[in-house]
């Protein structure tokens, strides 16, 4: 699977102006042109870079001498061309560089994903294993050993990791501490400390801390964000047996004020509803989560991991079985009248549904309009869509590695700093 990355939340910097440093100004240099490589929906020529930025060729031409040293860019195959002259040759995004790490905690599984600098995935793993019953301690030590499998395949390709981020269903703190994670048990765990020296999570790259914890709905968001098939502005669900929202507004991820937005799986549907894990009661989660939508289908107890549940669901639905066309119809209204409260109050179009719903959403998305149409003020004249998500299940170990490599299109003066 190949994600083309789009340049919303990776901005290129604006050409420079004014008296800088000449180191600052080689920095702002190789972002610009490697941002303006980036973004381009076709491979850039060196004189096409140079009327773009406003550089000068000679400029230019250094530059891209550099980035391809760097094995950050590479020569695409010319173009054929009419007439006199050598045909111009574009210069497209290396898949044989630096690469990101993107790895996932969830309920019942890890996952390990690496991405490519052209943003092409080159290792997808996934452990099945209920963590639940599991110590945090012992959870990382087998995500470390699924990180170093990831590690030895990317060396294998030729691939350099430049970092690495990891994805967690719960509230993460700026150091990386997951505050609460209640689908896991989890309080007050200090995940960059209990893998401060498992490799390949040990290497700060330009002052970047070698692993980055976030929420893992918020890098599904991410992951969405910049595979292009998003618009600048949307809501992103993560169904599994806890459920997680992202927040895209005008291309950049919406945090709130300590980095804790999108618990949409513990908004009340019911505010006198039964106790939840959270320590609310009736939360989004006991209604349209994994397990409650197995259980009202007939299926509790059936072992189904996130993956095969919405596998198996989805082929009793296609077969209109019918507790499972109910069951789906009920977790359909109870997502939608989340929803309607989260488009009322952010006037969002777009509701993408990720993780174990995207393959659902077929039956889930005429329950959720019904509810938006009933509940949202301007649903009679501002239509919501609702979608499936394009990476799916995915999402978050994807985007978490995409994280790592548009850091690198940002700022490729680190990288190229340790070559």
């Amino acid at each position: 699977m190949t994600v083309v990355w789009q340049c919303q939340g990776v901005k290129p910097p604006a050409a420079p102006a004014g008296a800088v440093r000449q180191g600052s100004l080689r920095e702002l240099n190789l972002a610009l042109v490697l941002g303006r490589i980036a973004a381009a929906r076709r491979p850039p020529s060196r004189a096409a870079l140079a009327a773009d930025t406003g550089l000068t060729r000679a400029t230019v031409s250094a530059v891209v001498e550099d980035l391809v040293a760097g094995r950050l860019v590479t020569e695409a195959d010319p173009t054929p061309r009419a007439g006199a002259g050598r045909p111009a040759r574009g210069l497209m995004l290396a898949g044989d560089g630096p690469a990101g790490l993107g790895l996932e905690i969830n309920v019942d599984y890890l996952a390990a994903c690496v991405v490519d600098l052209a943003g092409e995935v080159r290792h997808h793993t996934v452990h099945r294993v209920d963590l639940r019953p599991v110590s945090p301690v012992d959870a990382l030590v087998r995500l470390a050993e699924l990180a170093g499998r990831a590690r030895a395949d990317a060396d294998a390709q030729g691939l350099t990791l430049a970092g690495a981020a990891l994805g967690v269903p719960g509230l993460v703190d700026d150091a990386g501490r997951v505050r609460l994670a209640p689908n896991l048990g989890w309080r007050d765990v200090p995940v960059p400390e209990l893998l401060a020296d498992r490799p390949p999570l040990t290497e700060t790259v330009d002052g970047v801390p070698p692993l980055v914890v976030d929420n893992e709905a918020n890098l599904a968001a991410l992951g969405e964000l910049h595979a292009g098939a998003a618009p600048g502005s949307f809501l992103h669900i993560s169904g599994e047996v806890g459920i997680g929202a992202g927040i895209v507004l005008d291309g950049a991820l919406f945090r709130g004020t300590r980095g804790w937005s999108g618990e949409i799986g513990h908004i009340p549907v019911r505010p006198d509803g039964p106790p939840c894990r959270c320590g609310g009661r009736g939360c989004l989660e006991l209604y349209a989560g994994q397990e409650a939508i197995l259980s009202a289908a007939g299926l509790a107890g059936a072992d189904l991991p996130a993956d095969r549940a919405s596998t198996r669901l989805t082929q009793l639905a296609t077969a209109e079985h019918p507790a499972v066309l109910r069951a789906l119809a009920e977790a359909g209204t109870a997502i939608g009248v989340t929803v309607a409260s989260v488009v009322n109050l952010l006037d969002l179009d777009t509701v993408v549904l990720g993780g174990g719903y995207a393959p659902l959403t077929g039956w889930l998305r005429p329950p959720v309009l019904a509810e938006i149409e009933r509940r949202v003020l301007t649903a009679a004249w501002s239509p919501v869509t609702v979608r499936p998500a394009t990476l799916g299940a995915t999402a978050a170990a994807v985007g978490a590695a995409g994280s790592v490599v548009r850091r690198i299109i940002a700022r490729p003066g680190g990288w190229l700093a340790r070559l």
